[in-house]
This record gives structure tokens, sequence and C-alpha cells, in this order.
């Protein structure tokens, strides 16, 4: 069923967040079913972009990474997103009263894996991780993920559309707090001399 709702989502968001709402999936079942495998797919596809393709700055040399330092690298991204998605549903279930909304765990859970989806599609670019490729594809993924975010609060929420747009705009904001958090760890580990080595 998470397949048919998330190209729902995708084509008529509309009409499918109503779906969405209806379904009655726990927690867990989302990451059983959808998370495991949806959060695995931009480690995956950096992991062998940067060994077995490279990474490049659009400046034509590309430089591996040797599978030693990239697997530590991969695992930990693959572990951030699952922790991330539950942070995040964790966080819209905890302000959601703010707004006058009164949905269940499983609904905030919901509402971040769909609105989730395409950053997380978007990870396939890793497979030519060049870097204004992956930026370009982050972008137009961010975007879809802001437009799914404003449709799917006030639906998923139940609230009204202008509440549901201050509700967006402070979801939005604690995912930018949450994104920083991961790079500001990501920087510490790289401090710490968990550095990669490349390929010469």
């Amino acid at each position: 069923m998470f397949i048919q709702h998330m190209w729902g989502v995708f084509y008529h968001p509309e009409k499918e967040w109503a779906k969405v709402k209806q379904e009655n999936y726990s927690v867990g079942d989302y990451y059983v079913r959808d998370l495991i495998w949806m959060c695995a797919l931009p480690p995956l596809a950096l992991f062998f972009g940067t060994t077995q393709v490279g990474w490049s700055l659009g400046l034509g040399e590309y430089v591996k990474l040797t599978v030693a330092s990239a697997l530590p690298i991969a695992l930990a991204f693959y572990v951030a997103l699952l922790v991330g998605t539950g942070v995040m549903a964790r966080i819209i279930y905890w302000m959601e009263k703010t707004y006058g909304a009164d949905a269940s765990k499983e609904r905030c859970m919901a509402l971040t894996t769909y609105t989730a989806t395409p950053l997380l599609l978007a990870g396939l670019a890793g497979f030519w991780p060049h870097v204004w490729f992956v930026v370009a594809v982050g972008l137009v993924a961010l975007g879809y993920t802001i437009y799914l975010l404003y449709t799917g609060v006030p639906k998923i929420m139940e609230i009204p559309e202008e509440q549901g747009f201050m509700f967006s705009t402070s979801i939005l904001t604690v995912g930018l707090v949450v994104l920083v958090g991961i790079l500001a760890t990501s920087v510490l580990l790289w401090g710490m001399g968990l550095s990669p080595s490349y390929i010469s």
C-alpha cells in the first residue's frame, strides 16, 4: 500500500492525503515496511558513486573513496536518516496541540514518511556524485517536499489552511535545524579523525 500512496502523493497529493489519513499503520509498520528500504537508497547510491565512479566538483577530475572508508560513512548516513525521520515525527506530534491539531503519532509518522519520500528518492543521484548534479536534483526534491508538506499538514492534521500554513512553516524550520545538527555531527566526526581516505 505504501508504494500506491507514494505515487499518489506525487501525482495527486490533495486526494491521496485523504486516503493516507484513513490508513491504520503503526509507527513500527512505517519503519519495517517503508523506511528501512527507502532510507537505504541514498547511502547505497552514494557508496557506489563515491567508490566506483568517484565524486567531482565539476572540474573534470573524479576522486574515489576507498571501500573501507566509504562503508562506515554510508552506515552512519543510513542510521542518521532513520533516526532523523523518527525525530521529525516525534517533534510534529509534540507541536500539534499548539496549532489545534489532534493527530495520532501514527498520522505524524505518515506525514513525515510521505513528505520525506522525494528527498530519499533524490538520493539516487548519488550514483553519479557530480556535485552540481546532486545539488540540482536535491533542490528539485526539496521544493517538492515543501509542497507536499504544505498540502499535507492541513489534510492529515484536520486543521484550517491558515493554521496548516503556520504549522508547516514550523515543521520546515525544525527540519532545517535537524539537518544542520546532522551536518554539524558529520563535521565533528571528521574532525576527530574519521575522515575518508581516497584512491589516488
